[in-house]
């Protein structure tokens, strides 16, 4: 899942960023509302850590303008989970009218942040609870262990989040380049062949009769029998 961290304080931005990478993310970064415009121009992101008061086009405004359509490349739109220092009800209640989905007080523990994350990318799938389950698949994104008939399949973090995303979509095909836009960040090579060889790791990994079709011209679907 993509991921956007709109934070104006670099070093909590990339503190953020290091944490959802490690929950298998793809993160990017926009250190003001311009910026960030600007990549959800260009981008479909997944949710976006939106701090509410930025330099330029504060937080709010952001969000007014995704919710808007304004410059949007998605035809989903992101969920929007706000970040500010002001604990007011008023703000909090503003923020939310505006168009974000929750609101998160600093100073925050990133693990509550990583929980807020989960929640919402779930809601946006129509599940609810951390464990995702898919035919024999069963994945449980709080504890990041995967199991398939009941056993224990040892992943890297991007074969991780390929598998995540497509247990999110199971049963549609997902092309290659909307899996290179979901699950790598913006530093991901389009050119390379990187999701057919995170592709071939992840099926070898999950053993004979695995659930990964490839859709000759299309792209790949996770079969909904896991």
């Amino acid at each position: 899942m993509r991921i956007l961290v709109v934070e104006d304080e670099a070093e909590l931005a990339e503190a953020i960023q290091h944490g959802l990478q490690r929950d298998g993310y793809a993160v990017d970064i926009a250190l003001d509302g311009n910026d960030a415009l600007d990549k959800v121009s260009y981008t479909a992101y997944d949710l976006i850590c939106l701090d509410l008061n930025l330099p330029g086009v504060d937080g709010r405004e952001v969000c007014r303008r995704i919710r808007d359509g304004e410059r949007m490349v998605a035809e989903e739109e992101p969920r929007i989970l706000m970040l500010t220092a002001r604990d007011a009800l008023d703000d909090r209640v503003a923020g939310l009218d505006d168009g974000a989905d929750d609101y998160l007080v600093k100073p925050f523990a990133f693990a509550e942040l990583a929980a807020r994350v989960r929640a919402l990318l779930r809601r946006d799938a129509g599940r609810t609870g951390s464990v995702i389950r898919v035919g024999a698949l069963e994945l449980d994104a709080a504890r990041h262990e995967v199991c398939r008939n009941s056993e224990p399949v040892d992943l890297t973090v991007k074969e991780f989040a390929l598998l995540r995303y497509l247990m999110l979509h199971a049963g549609q095909v997902i092309t290659s380049e909307r899996l290179l836009e979901h699950v790598w960040d913006e530093h991901a090579d389009p050119f390379t062949n990187t999701v057919r060889v995170t592709i071939s790791n992840l099926r070898r990994k999950l053993g004979e009769n695995q659930p990964i079709e490839t859709v000759v011209g299309r792209g790949y679907r996770l079969s909904e029998s896991g």
